[in-house]
């Protein structure tokens, strides 16, 4: 079976109860031997990252065995909440200094 973006993220959503994912094949021609995920979860509530780390690589364990390279960043929606409330200000601040 080929590993696709759409693949990881249908996995973790099922598997891992995961209320957002975003994948990113970064491979360089894209194909599919590097991957960049973000995944937020309510499972991951009170679990330390190594953790949350663990239940994202048991779950894509078969798939993990065909990517040479895989990125993973773990967030409860809370997290997930005050990050982009975070970026959003950012971005807004840089916009007014320019």
């Amino acid at each position: 079976m080929a590993i696709t973006t759409d693949l990881i993220r249908e996995k973790l959503i099922a598997e891992i109860g995961a209320v957002h994912v975003d994948v990113e094949d970064t491979s360089p021609n894209r194909c599919a031997a590097s991957f960049k995920v973000l995944v937020v979860s309510p499972q991951f509530e009170g679990k330390p990252l190594l953790q949350r780390h663990r239940m994202v690589n048991t779950c894509l364990a078969e798939e993990l065995k065909e990517i040479h390279a895989f990125e993973q960043k773990t967030l409860t929606p809370e997290q997930w909440e005050k990050q982009k409330h975070s970026d959003t200000h950012t971005h807004i601040h840089s916009m007014t200094i320019q």
